[in-house]
């Protein structure tokens, strides 16, 4: 999962000169904004912006979809207006089985997002040289979009503070509602402040998961899964363990990348967050 900044920041968001991926530090990253959309078109709605955390070792039409279905989903269901949404991929310091170099997982998303106007990726969680919790990535976005950028404007040009929320599979609630292995500080922190969408997914049992978080209903959106995909992570790196093909479970540009690198080869697919 994730963290927030708080040393030296960048005080203009862009994408201008922008460090190839593998070279990028904490010293040269800049904030990704160019997808941002920085003025809303819905009156009376809650300017939004969604965060997935997470590996994406490597990245699947799943964790693309997770996006348009949270969007359609908010649209039709919220008061929120969705503005931009980010995958945030960890950092090498996770340590999980299965976890490609924090270089290649940037430029897999980087590949897999490149036609979209409005998904982009933030290298500042997977650059960072220690691991950071979820609760301090969702403050690097409320940091940087609200107290750098300004917040976006409404229809009137009226500077709007930006909701934070994190975009994730089913699982994360599951593991939110087992005692332990969540801080309960960083627990509340996320879903008190930030809250979360949470999309469908294959053997959770969502209504058990949410019995013990009660507390923070209201800030829990449990989006069903209208054409069920299970395609993970740990599954494409089986199937290329097992040198069979993984055609139209990911992106073509994300496989060529894969080839031409020679990643997940030999390792040890047990294990794994996708």
């Amino acid at each position: 999962m994730a963290s927030a900044g708080n040393d030296s920041k960048p005080t203009l968001p862009s994408h201008s000169h922008e460090p190839e991926t593998s070279e990028m530090t904490t010293d040269t990253y800049q904030f990704p904004s160019d997808r941002l959309q920085t003025k809303q078109h819905q009156p009376d709605k809650t300017p939004l912006v969604l965060v997935a955390c997470g590996s994406f070792s490597p990245i699947t039409y799943q964790h693309l979809r997770m996006f348009p279905m949270a969007s359609d989903f908010v649209r039709f269901n919220t008061d929120y207006e969705v503005m931009g949404c980010y995958l945030s991929p960890v950092s090498d310091a996770y340590k999980k089985i299965g976890l490609a170099p924090a270089c290649h997982r940037i430029e897999m998303s980087e590949l897999a997002v490149k036609s979209s106007d409005w998904i982009m990726v933030d290298p500042w969680e997977a650059i960072q040289p220690e691991y950071v919790p979820t609760a301090k990535v969702l403050d690097h976005f409320e940091y940087e979009i609200n107290t750098v950028m300004g917040g976006v404007e409404d229809v009137n040009g009226n500077k709007r503070h930006v909701k934070i929320s994190l975009l994730a599979g089913a699982d994360l609630i599951q593991t939110m509602s087992t005692p332990g292995l969540w801080a309960p500080r960083d627990l509340d922190h996320i879903l008190s402040n930030f809250g979360t969408f949470i999309i469908e997914r294959a053997g959770t049992d969502i209504d058990e998961a949410l019995a013990s978080l009660k507390q923070w209903e209201d800030q829990i959106y449990y989006i069903p899964q209208i054409i069920p995909n299970d395609i993970s992570s740990t599954k494409i790196r089986l199937l290329l363990k097992r040198n069979m093909s993984i055609d139209y479970l990911i992106p073509g540009n994300v496989i060529k990348y894969i080839k031409q690198k020679g990643l997940y080869q030999e390792e040890d697919s047990s294990a794994g967050k996708a």
